[in-house]
C-alpha cells in the first residue's frame, strides 16, 4: 500500500523536475487562489526576495505570497488548537451550568422546606416569615455562585427577623399586635438575649464550610476555562511561525501541493511551539487530581446538599429552643424594652400545638437523591481522560491533522524523503535547547501568569490554603476569547505594536441578587 501512495504521489508531483525546481506552478496558483484573490508570476522565479522558503533552484512563490503563507500558517495551527480544546471546553462548561442549576434548585427546595416545616409547626407566624426566609435563602445563593458576603452576617440577619416574630407569636402569643417600634427594639435585642441558642453560630458555621467547598469548586471550573482560552489564543513566536511556515507552505513553493511533514519534523516544530503549554502540563494534572480530592471531602459537614436540606431541621430546633426558654426570654426583652406597647387587640388564632417544641418533623421532604454528589462523580469520569491534554498536545496535533502517515514520502523541511533522520526532542521548554528547528528563548509570560493560578487554586482546592471570606474572587480571570489577549514575543509581523498593557481583567462569577429573586417564583 505504502509502494503504491508513493508512485501515485511522484505521478502527481511530475511537474517538478529532477532537479527539484518545478516545470510551471499552474497547480501551486490554484491551490493558492483558494485562499483568496492575489497576482503571481505565470511561471518559476528565481525566489531571492524569499525569506523563509529559500531554495538553490527556481520557485513558485513570490514574497508576498510567502507572507501570506505564513498567516495561513499562524492560523491553521490556532484553528487546530481551539478544535483540540474544544471538547474539554465544552464539557467545563456544560458542568458549570449544571452545578449552578444544581446549587439554585437546592436553594429552593431547602426555602420550601423551610417555609413547609413552619407551617405546620409554628403556622400562627409562619406567613408573616416568608420574606424573612426568601432572604436568607436568597444570600445563601448569592454567597454559593460567588458574591462577597459574610455568612455570618446574613445569617444572623436572619435571626434578628425571626426573634420579633417568634415573641410575638409563641412566646407571648394571644395578647393582641404589637407596635412598630416595640417589635424593632426586640429585633435589637436578637444578638445580646440569644434566644436561638447556638443556632445561629452552628447554621453560620455549615453553610461556609460547606458553601466554601462547592463555591470553590465553580471558582476552579471558572479558571480551567481561562486556561484554556487562554493557551487557544497564545501568541506564537516569530521563531515558531517561520518554522510554521517552512513546514506546511514551503514544500508549495516547490509544487508539492500535497505534501505533508514527517512526523519526527512535525514533532520538532510543534514541540518548539507550544513548548510554553507543555510546561502546564505537571500543573494541570494536579488540578483534575486536586478537583478529585476536594470532591471526596465533600461529605458530612462539607456536603452541601445535605447542609441545605437539613436547614429547616435546624431552624425548627431553633424555634423550640426559644419557647423552652421562653419566661427568660421575656423578662429580658421587658427589662429592656418594657411592657409591649399594643395595637387594638385583634382576632388571633392561637395554636397551641405550635409550642411543642419537640413536634415530630412532618414537612415533606423531597427525595433528591444525591444531585450534586452525582454530578460531580460524572463530571471527574469525564475529565481524567483530559488530565493529560496539554504534555500531549504537540503529538495529537501531528499524529492527528499535520503529519504523513508511516512509510510515506514525507517533507523534512527541504525535501521530500522516504523518513526524517534528525534527532526529536522532547517537550517542554528546557528540552528545546537542542531542538534543531524552532529556538525557543523561555517560556511565554502569559503562560507563567496561568502556571501561578493554577498553583493557587491546587493549593486551595487541596486545603493546605485556607481562603477567607471574598478571597475565592481574588482569583483573576479573563475572558480569553477576543485575539488581542496575545502574549510572547511581539514584533512588526504580529501587529500587535502598543498592546502592552491591555490585558482587561473581571472577576467571574458575580451574581446579582435579582437571579435567585426570579429563580423563586417558579418553585
Amino acid at each position: 500500500m505504502a509502494v503504491l501512495w508513493t508512485c501515485c504521489f511522484l505521478l502527481a508531483c511530475c511537474s517538478v523536475s529532477a532537479l527539484g525546481s518545478p516545470k510551471n506552478c499552474e497547480e501551486v496558483h490554484k491551490v493558492f487562489m483558494a485562499f483568496g484573490p492575489s497576482q503571481f508570476p505565470l511561471g518559476p522565479t528565481t525566489g531571492k526576495d524569499l525569506q523563509v522558503c529559500i531554495s538553490k533552484n527556481s520557485t513558485c512563490c513570490t514574497k508576498k505570497m510567502e507572507e501570506k503563507y505564513q498567516v495561513l500558517a499562524r492560523r491553521d495551527i490556532q484553528d487546530l488548537l481551539q478544535t483540540s480544546s474544544s471538547g474539554l471546553k465544552l464539557l467545563i462548561s456544560r458542568y458549570v451550568a449544571a452545578f449552578q442549576e444544581t446549587f439554585e434548585v437546592l436553594i429552593r427546595q431547602a426555602e420550601n422546606h423551610t417555609n413547609t416545616i413552619f407551617q405546620e409547626s409554628y403556622p400562627s407566624m409562619a406567613d408573616q416569615a416568608v420574606g424573612a426566609v426568601r432572604e436568607l435563602f436568597t444570600d445563601v445563593g448569592l454567597f454559593l455562585l460567588g458574591s462577597e458576603l459574610s455568612v455570618d452576617e446574613l445569617v444572623q440577619r436572619f435571626f434578628d427577623a425571626l426573634f420579633p416574630l417568634v415573641y410575638k407569636h409563641l412566646i407571648n402569643s394571644g395578647r393582641g399586635d404589637v407596635s412598630p417600634g416595640y417589635a424593632e427594639c426586640v429585633r435589637s435585642l436578637s444578638r445580646d438575649v440569644r434566644p436561638f441558642g447556638a443556632a445561629p453560630g452552628l447554621l453560620a458555621d455549615q453553610i461556609t464550610s460547606s458553601g466554601v467547598s462547592g463555591k470553590l469548586l465553580l471558582q476552579a471550573l471558572h479558571l480551567s476555562i481561562e486556561v484554556i482560552n487562554t493557551t487557544d489564543h497564545l501568541q506564537l513566536s516569530r521563531e515558531c511561525r517561520r518554522a510554521l511556515l517552512k513546514m506546511q507552505f514551503c514544500p508549495h513553493c516547490q509544487g508539492l501541493t500535497q505534501s505533508k511533514p514527517c512526523r519526527g519534523y512535525c514533532l520538532n516544530v510543534m514541540r518548539g511551539c507550544l513548548a510554553s503549554m507543555a510546561e502546564i502540563d505537571t500543573h494541570w494534572r494536579e488540578f483534575v487530581s486536586s478537583l478529585e480530592g476536594l470532591s471526596a471531602r465533600m461529605h458530612g459537614t462539607l456536603d452541601l446538599e445535605q447542609v441545605l436540606l437539613g436547614v429547616h431541621t435546624l431552624l425548627h430546633d431553633a424555634v423550640g429552643h426559644a419557647l423552652r426558654n421562653g419566661a427568660s426570654i421575656s423578662k429580658q426583652v421587658q427589662k429592656s424594652c418594657g411592657s409591649p406597647s399594643r395595637r387594638p387587640a385583634e382576632s388571633v388564632s392561637v395554636h397551641h400545638g405550635s409550642r411543642r417544641a419537640s413536634l415530630p418533623l412532618q414537612a415533606p421532604v423531597k427525595a433528591t437523591g444525591e444531585a450534586f454528589t452525582s454530578k460531580r462523580r460524572d463530571f471527574l469520569r469525564t475529565l481524567r481522560p483530559y488530565s493529560t491534554f496539554y504534555g500531549g498536545l504537540a503529538d495529537q496535533l501531528c499524529d492527528r491533522h499535520l503529519s504523513s502517515g508511516e512509510g510515506r514520502l514525507c517533507w523534512n523541511g527541504t525535501s521530500m524523503v522516504q523518513s526524517y533522520t534528525v534527532r526529536v526532542v522532547g517537550s517542554g521548554v528546557r528540552a528545546q535547547s537542542t531542538n534543531p528547528e524552532v529556538k525557543v528563548k523561555g517560556i511565554d509570560p502569559v503562560i507563567n501568569q496561568i502556571i501561578d493560578k493554577l498553583r493557587h487554586i491546587n493549593q486551595l482546592l487541596q486545603g493546605k490554603s485556607i481562603p477567607k471570606l471574598g478571597s475565592l474572587d481574588q482569583i483573576e480571570t479573563g475572558s480569553g476569547d477576543t485575539e488581542g489577549r496575545y502574549s510572547g514575543e511581539c514584533d512588526d509581523e504580529d501587529g500587535c505594536a502598543g498592546s502592552g498593557g491591555g490585558e482587561s481583567r473581571t472577576k467571574v462569577s458575580k451574581v446579582h441578587k435579582s437571579k435567585f429573586e426570579c429563580f423563586s417564583i417558579f418553585y
